[in-house]
């Protein structure tokens, strides 16, 4: 048995965060809305209908094309992409195949550990192309019966399919990982796992180490989670491998095979099509698009910051990798984050705030509503403002800012209230006398025995006295 080294491959397709679908005015948000509710005849394939490109998509995906380093033809057409299937019902998708959008790029991405760290060196990883084309609907599938949910028919995607670069499950993990964050900063698509908006097609072959040949493969349909692609991929390796070994070579031909979540492994669909099969042709009904040089630059201009420059912005910040990762991949709290540690210049307490205190309240992917992120980010400034609220009050007062309360009703209904200096000198006296063996203590060199100090201070004030406060007063007095 040679040493064998694998070959990995994907094709990405993430849907676009438009109003609506991508050749009509159907609303494109259909996550969890009646099957069969926001449809039109068009999308529909109705006879007679006509298709128009929604030019919100058309810019999404150019400046997906940017952020990924591929080079935007100048011009691309529209194909159609024949097959038949119940979630497809005009009988073809309209696809880009001789002329797509856009095409070699190339994406950075580091493997990281449970924690967020980062493993290893850079890798590299070469994209072929990005291309637009519109998504089919949804079969649900009950014993005999299968049910058709054409909500999702036409909703515009991206498909952006990748060189053979990849060596391992992980590293197709970490590099569609880092594509999700890329495609979310620049606003071409929420990429919501739950909701279903980034899908893999993952391609995997053997080969012996030093080879450079490309050997048939198997291509694993339809992985929704990143959970799923890297055990269908680990699966389907072990089972090349074990087919190698039986049979003394690689696959014959190119195979199709689908995941099977329950039973964690992949069963065989049917030979993989060709282009051939999909009988393309040019759309008939939608021209040429075409953009010039000054279409492309003005686009550029307006492109916001990549995961490479917000990484970079936040470890100048003094943020560990696991905290950068997350503000990357979650721009609701990364908006909080940058509003708040900007407008209080206090980053290490916008740090414990917004990213430990406020994400352990707000779940990313329990598929819930945020609360609104602007009143959010208002309460937090004014809560870090506010001199009377102590910081073992912040974590309970957050919860109240996340079900709705602001920081002046919070500090109504719980009566918060300033210590103020000759009270607090009061207390810190008493506080003495009754702790004497923690004062004898910390006069002996015991710097931890304050602590009791504060925590009786704490205690007779209601926890209304700021601890940071006492334990400088106390310090001076000692």
């Amino acid at each position: 048995m040679p040493d064998l080294e694998t070959v990995i491959g994907l094709e990405v397709h993430a849907q676009m965060n438009t109003k609506s679908k991508m050749f009509c005015g159907c609303d494109n948000d259909a996550f969890g809305k009646p099957p069969n509710t926001t449809v039109c005849p068009i999308c529909m394939g109705h006879p007679g209908t006509l298709p128009a490109p929604n030019e919100e998509a058309i810019k999404k995906a150019m400046k997906a094309s940017l952020a990924i380093g591929c080079k935007i033809q100048e011009e691309n057409h529209f194909d159609r992409k024949h097959y038949f299937y119940p979630d497809l019902p005009p009988g073809f998708q309209i696809s880009q195949y001789d002329f797509p959008l856009s095409t070699k790029g190339e994406v950075k991405f580091n493997i990281s550990d449970d924690s967020g760290n980062k493993v290893g060196d850079v890798r590299v990883c070469g994209i072929t192309r990005l291309h637009m084309e519109n998504d089919a609907g949804k079969l649900t599938h009950r014993g005999e019966k299968t049910l058709c949910d054409y909500n999702r028919a036409g909703t515009p995607l991206v498909e952006i399919v990748t060189e053979p670069d990849l060596r391992s499950p992980e590293e197709a993990v970490a590099f569609a990982q880092e594509l999700r964050r890329i495609l979310i900063a620049v606003n071409s698509s929420e990429a919501d796992m739950f909701k279903g908006m980034m899908r893999f097609d993952a391609s995997v072959s053997l080969r012996e180490k030093g080879s450079k040949k490309l050997n048939p493969r198997s291509e694993i349909k339809n992985l929704n989670s990143f959970k799923s692609l890297e055990r269908a991929l680990t699966y389907e390796i072990k089972r090349l491998g074990k087919k190698w070994e039986e049979e003394g070579g690689p696959l014959k031909n190119d195979i199709t095979v689908g995941w099977v979540d329950d039973d964690e492994q992949t069963k065989m669909l049917r030979d993989k099509e060709t282009a051939m099969d999909y009988r393309y042709f040019p759309e008939p009904d939608i021209p040429p698009l075409r953009f010039t040089k000054k279409d492309i630059e003005k686009l550029k201009a307006e492109m916001p910051a990549l995961p490479s420059e917000l990484k970079l912005k936040y470890e100048e910040m003094g943020l560990e990798d696991f905290e950068v990762r997350m503000l990357i991949d979650q721009p609701y709290f990364r908006i909080i984050f940058d509003k708040v540690a900007e407008e209080t210049k206090d980053v290490k307490r916008s740090r414990s705030i917004v990213l430990t205190q406020l994400a352990g309240f707000i779940k990313s992917d329990d598929g819930k509503e945020k609360p609104d992120e602007d009143f959010v980010t208002e309460q937090i400034i004014a809560l870090i403002a506010d001199e009377r609220i102590t910081k073992n009050q912040e974590k309970e007062y957050l919860k109240d800012i996340v079900d709705g309360m602001t920081v002046e009703q919070i500090v109504k209904d719980k009566g918060v209230r300033d210590v103020d200096e000759s009270e607090m000198e009061e207390l810190i006296e008493k506080a003495i006398e009754a702790n004497p063996q923690a004062v004898e203590s910390f006069k002996a060199g015991k710097e931890q025995a304050i602590g009791a100090i504060v925590g009786w201070v704490m205690k007779e004030s209601g926890g209304q006295a700021d601890p940071a406060r006492v334990n400088e007063m106390l310090k001076k007095k000692l």
